[in-house]
């Protein structure tokens, strides 16, 4: 673990996509509901408010952002599985940790929805051929990537979110 609160299990780093490690990440995924549910279990409101970290989100909005992001993550594995390089949109995820479901919906709203999201996203994954993982998408920022480069993110991602939340609760001896 890395001792910066930002990045607590270190920054993302680009590698090459095994299909040993397509294996590894797509169990990360779809892992991520059981052990958040684990990591936010029997938190009290006060907490769920805490941030993470000096001018972090609190942990309900982690909890909302893995919502979000991963929402959005199927749906661009969905669009490269199905469109030629297709151009994804970006999202301002700082500006969507500060609408209203982010900042005061209960957590148990995104928790069910990752519950389903995942399950499904899991579903698809698992179908997937090497050669569905080399299909490309264009993002704005980042250029053409592959499949194989967005589930190695999002292996990175689940544990990253997960990491704020289970190592807040360690310092706090929560």
């Amino acid at each position: 673990m890395s001792e910066d609160l930002r990045f607590p299990v270190g920054k993302f780093e680009k590698i090459d996509v095994t299909a040993e490690l397509r294996s590894q990440f797509i169990k990360t995924i779809e892992e991520l509901p059981k052990k958040l549910r684990n990591a936010v279990e029997g938190l009290s409101e006060e907490q769920l408010e805490t941030q993470y970290r000096l001018e972090g989100w609190t942990v309900k909005q982690v909890v909302h952002h893995i919502a979000d992001s991963h929402s959005n993550s199927l749906i661009r594995f969905k669009l490269a599985l199905t469109e030629d390089v297709p151009p994804i949109k970006p999202y301002m995820e700082d500006k969507w940790a500060e609408l209203a479901d982010s900042k005061h919906a209960p957590i148990n709203l995104s928790l069910s929805l990752i519950d389903g999201l995942h399950a499904r996203w899991v579903l698809v994954l698992q179908a997937m051929s090497a050669q569905d993982f080399d299909r490309n998408l264009f993002h704005p920022e980042h250029g053409e990537v592959s499949l194989n480069y967005m589930l190695s993110l999002y292996d990175w991602h689940c544990r990253h979110h997960l990491a704020h939340i289970t190592s807040l609760r360690e310092r706090n001896n929560w």
